[in-house]
């Protein structure tokens, strides 16, 4: 007879905690216990060179073996292998206190998809946390994690969290390093899953700390910004794309005096370029979000609501619009220039703007073209209309 699953998986990545990897599945059984629930513990081996392994199974665990490093890696393998409905993470070095995890299962039973522990809101005990990592590192981590995604957690890095298993697809979590705790975090915010927090204590690690504290922090920025393009790219590109075609407007007709300074034609071709690069920033941004929502499944309200009314004939309108005006310009300032011997061209800041509508014009026609190529999962997906471009 099969035995039943176990309500409770509490998962553990260990890279060498022979030290401390024992206590720590004693305390997570004992958190079971407390709970009164059924559970196991799988211990995640990521290569250990020590009796990490050993130690974990003499102490009631189970063992799973990832070769692959890296955080993400361990937690996606312990993921796959745990068997309850509802999963516990932990660190190997006793910093967490695995015998306290009911609150957490008891969020998850009550309906929450992710709990996550909160060390600030809790007790942080001793040096268990260094002065810039806590003062710093974490505060500006969570920080940029709440302002760019609009998360509103205390600790989003802390390693002890929970998670509902049938969540686990929605999350369809993928990253392979720290930025893992970051992905997993958002992703809930981003699919509507109900999230919360629970204050816990934190204790000074036993062992050497695998953590790189600049490298790890990068890693984290980078996949932030990655995933989210309206900072990365909107954001910047708007600013630059605004200023341009204000300074453009503003020396459309000639030089002018700015602050006792004379603006004249190279700044004319200074806001020319931001103008450009403004617009190709922007044009980034739409593919990056474009590709999200296609190829990883991210919902975005805007891209669907403008995906409903615009289509690729609409962007060769308007950048085809734009290139025949400044093609006709262009040929009537060409026209003058030559009746003057192609002398001084006496209608440079009027070429400026058109051959800055010329450079967005094209912008505009091939990146309708991709974006149609972008798009065309979507179009052609089952029970999708027609597909008329």
């Amino acid at each position: 007879m099969t035995p039943p699953s176990p309500q409770i998986s509490v998962v553990v990545p260990c890279l060498n905690e022979e030290a401390a990897v024992g206590n720590v599945v004693e305390q997570a059984l004992e958190g079971i216990r407390r709970s009164g629930r059924s559970g196991e513990v799988v211990v995640v081996d990521n290569g250990s060179t020590d009796s990490s392994a050993e130690v974990a199974t003499d102490h009631g665990a189970r063992v799973v073996v990832e070769p692959r490093h890296g955080y993400g890696s361990a937690y996606l393998a312990g993921l796959a292998a745990a068997q309850g409905d509802y999963i516990v993470m932990g660190d190997a070095d006793e910093t967490y206190p695995m015998d306290e995890l009911a609150p957490f299962v008891d969020r998850l039973e009550q309906g929450d998809d992710l709990v996550i522990g909160s060390r600030f809101k809790g007790t942080i005990h001793g040096d268990a946390m260094p002065f810039l990592n806590r003062f710093v590192g974490n505060p500006i981590l969570t920080g940029m994690l709440n302002v760019l995604f609009g998360v509103k957690v205390s600790d989003a890095h802390c390693g002890m969290r929970a998670v509902r298993r049938d969540a686990l697809p929605v999350l369809d979590l993928h990253s392979t390093g720290m930025e893992f705790a970051s992905e997993m975090v958002f992703k809930a915010y981003r699919r509507g899953l109900r999230v919360s927090e629970v204050p816990i204590d934190y204790y000074p690690r036993i062992g050497e700390s695998k953590l790189n504290r600049f490298g790890d922090a990068w890693r984290h920025v980078r996949f932030m910004l990655l995933y989210s393009p309206s900072w990365l790219y909107l954001l910047p590109g708007s600013i630059m794309l605004l200023l341009g075609v204000a300074g453009m407007l503003v020396l459309a007709t000639g030089p002018i005096d700015v602050f006792g300074r004379t603006w004249q034609l190279h700044t004319m071709l200074g806001f020319v370029a931001l103008t450009l690069i403004g617009a190709q920033v922007i044009q980034l941004g739409v593919f990056a979000r474009t590709y999200a929502r296609v190829r990883i499944g991210e919902h975005d309200p805007l891209l669907e609501r403008l995906g409903r009314h615009l289509r690729l004939e609409h962007g060769l309108l308007v950048g085809g619009g734009l290139v025949l005006l400044a093609v006709v310009g262009l040929l009537a300032v060409g026209v003058e220039w030559a009746a003057n011997g192609f002398g001084i061209l006496g209608r440079a800041y009027e070429t400026a703007l058109l051959v800055t509508a010329l450079g967005l014009g094209a912008q505009v026609v091939f990146g309708a073209f991709f974006l149609a190529l972008l798009t065309m999962p979507l179009r052609n997906a089952p029970g999708a209309a027609p597909d008329r471009d």
